[in-house]
């Protein structure tokens, strides 16, 4: 194995933010061989941006395909645009598919808002050769510095749905820590764990496709967080949310226009729960729990509850039954 490595970064309608992930990846003081990325239609001109850089180029005509290319500092960037917006599972999956076919031995995935530190992935590779490793992780941090424990961590299914554990500070202290999963964010993958269980589901859209990745990957090793490479990530977990209260409790709660994005989680949680779960009883348990104590939010603190109500039923119902039409919770909420 040569330990060849190629980045894929999946961006959507945030060019700013992708220049800056680019230059991390550029400056990494080891050398990637080739940076993918991945655009799912974005409508914000992040090709023009791109092409003005000077991060690629224009192929002539006669050879113009979906892909622009140009060499940066030894680095070959390829500029995948999507016909459409397929989210960031569908854009890890087409991305992933690519890298592996063009026999990288190492897939560096990542959304375009990280921005890896210099020597992130040089202080990874003195771990490819681990025996049992199927991907390494970095440890995560906000732009202040702050690790971010809730997207590297442990899971399982004693409760029907899958259950994520948090690493603990205790975790970060070692040099390595067995982890069960990481989210697509400075997420390492042997691509010889990939010829053997595929690319990112990507049905999916949005959410939960990086612990379902991660469900696959573990049966074939193990993913080991190097806590001394960081990667920073520009993340809101809660962005696009506003407080309300009620009798001194406070909770975020989706403004009714930005609803569409609850869907996809709750739907692909159930269907794992579905898939992975061998305790059928304490799953559909507890998937009616929490549907009440979701409708019982609704009643509370929302607006629209009725059309909520109905919302939520959908996908809740779509995860029982395997539903993917991504299209539908805005046909939901706007019909």
């Amino acid at each position: 194995m040569n330990n060849s490595v190629c980045a894929v970064v999946v961006t959507f309608n945030r060019k700013e933010l992708l220049v800056k992930c680019l230059d991390s990846l550029l400056n990494q003081s080891l050398k990637l061989q080739a940076i993918y990325v991945v655009d799912n239609n974005s409508t914000d001109k992040t090709e023009e941006l791109l092409l003005e850089k000077g991060y690629i180029h224009e192929l002539p005509a006669i050879n113009k395909k979906s892909v622009s290319e140009t060499y940066r500092e030894n680095v070959l960037i390829k500029y995948i645009h999507l016909p459409e917006n397929l989210g960031g599972a569908g854009g890890f999956y087409e991305g992933v598919k690519k890298a592996h076919e063009d026999n990288y031995d190492w897939i560096w995935i990542m959304d375009d808002d990280a921005f890896p530190t210099e020597k992130c992935l040089e202080n990874l590779s003195p771990y490819y050769n681990l025996e049992d490793t199927v991907a390494l992780a970095s440890l995560k941090v906000d732009l202040e510095g702050n690790i971010l424990y809730h997207h590297r961590g442990y899971f399982n299914f004693s409760h029907g749905l899958p259950i994520q554990e948090h690493i603990t500070k205790e975790d970060t202290e070692n040099e390595i820590t067995d982890i069960d999963m990481a989210s697509f964010v400075g997420l390492l993958i042997k691509s010889e764990a990939v010829s053997k269980i595929g690319y990112p589901k990507k049905e999916f859209f949005i959410h939960a496709d990086d612990l379902e990745y991660c469900i696959r990957l573990r049966t074939q090793g193990k993913i080991r967080l190097i806590n001394k490479s960081i990667i920073k990530h520009a993340e809101g977990s809660v962005q696009g949310t506003f407080k309300k209260s009620f009798l001194g409790l406070k909770v975020n709660r989706r403004p009714y226009e930005k609803l569409w994005i609850n869907y996809y989680m709750q739907r692909n949680l159930i269907w794992l729960g579905r898939k992975y779960s061998q305790n059928k009883i304490s799953l559909y348990t507890t998937v009616i729990k929490n549907y009440i104590m979701t409708i019982m939010g609704i009643i509370l603190f929302d607006d629209n509850k009725i059309k909520r109500i109905r919302f939520y039923t959908n996908a809740y119902k779509d995860g029982i039954n395997s539903n993917f039409d991504n299209n539908k919770p805005k046909q939901i909420l706007y019909n």
